[in-house]
């Protein structure tokens, strides 16, 4: 897989841990920001577009 830029949400403070997502070509990829050598999830673009979506429509922040 390329070499993936991963970015933390802008509501993430260094008191806590973070989620952290970053984006290849065909996949994004999530990690916890503590661990960042450890496990990552794995999902297609489209899957990310729809649970982006829906996280959107139900009007918790993004």
């Amino acid at each position: 897989m390329d070499e993936i830029r991963f970015h933390k949400s802008s509501y993430c403070t260094d008191a806590h841990g973070c989620v952290e997502m970053g984006a290849a070509r065909d996949a994004v990829q999530v990690r916890d920001s503590k661990e960042a050598d450890g496990p990552r999830l794995t999902f297609g673009r489209n899957e990310w577009s729809t649970f982006v979506t829906q996280v959107k429509a139900s009007g918790l922040p993004a």
